[in-house]
């Protein structure tokens, strides 16, 4: 969701903010959302990669300078809203040792992220349609958590994390992004689960915030 080559637009970013802080703030409403963030990011997937410059330099930078500060490899990563998959994808190249799962509400984003890796018979990197405040997975089931332009569902991440992991919350536009949350916010509601923050700062237009559960 961009306007030409300035980024999102107004209107995107202040409904985007809108969501994100109700999410963060008001978690048990997100039932409520649920519903219409689907519909319109099923109807925004085809195109998305051209529109929002997915897989461009800038959009994956962040992520890209976060990834460098994870203290150990990891044999399971998870992406949440992965949307068509360049992050994920991004992710299983930097970390070519592990096994990588995006998940997305939208199945129609899940789509465009499966036809980029096709058939994998290893099943090294796999996508599956899933909501960010139910994952469909046990316990500290990955060793690194990471989600890009997407609002925070702090409860689910902390469950799924193991001890010792890592946790990655990046934003392609930085404040500009519609799905934006202030490190201090992050901080405050890692830390309440048991994560402390390993570094956030800025990366070209973006920022980017990590941290680790103790372990």
């Amino acid at each position: 969701m961009t306007n030409g080559e300035s980024g999102p637009s107004t209107q995107e970013r202040i409904l985007g903010r809108t969501i994100n802080d109700l999410v963060t703030r008001a978690p048990w409403l997100w039932p409520l959302l649920r519903r219409p963030v689907r519909r319109a990011f099923d109807a925004r997937a085809h195109g998305w990669d051209q529109r929002a410059r997915a897989g461009s330099p800038e959009y994956l930078t962040p992520l890209a300078k976060a990834a460098l500060q994870v203290g150990r490899h990891p044999e399971r990563v998870l992406d949440i809203g992965c949307g068509t998959g360049v992050g994920t994808l991004f992710l299983a190249r930097e970390f070519p040792q592990a096994r990588v799962r995006g998940i997305d509400i939208s199945e129609e984003m899940v789509a465009e992220a499966q036809s980029k890796i096709g058939l994998d018979p290893e099943g090294r990197v796999a996508f599956k349609v899933a909501d960010a405040a139910a994952l469909p997975y046990e316990e500290e089931s990955f060793d690194l958590v990471a989600q890009l332009n997407m609002p925070p569902f702090f409860a689910e991440v902390s469950r799924v994390l193991r001890p010792g992991g890592d946790v990655i919350v990046a934003a392609s536009f930085g404040k500009g992004t519609p799905f934006y949350t202030p490190a201090s916010v992050l901080e405050r509601g890692f830390r309440k689960r048991g994560l402390e923050t390993v570094e956030a700062g800025e990366a070209g237009i973006g920022t980017y915030y990590v941290a680790r559960l103790r372990g």
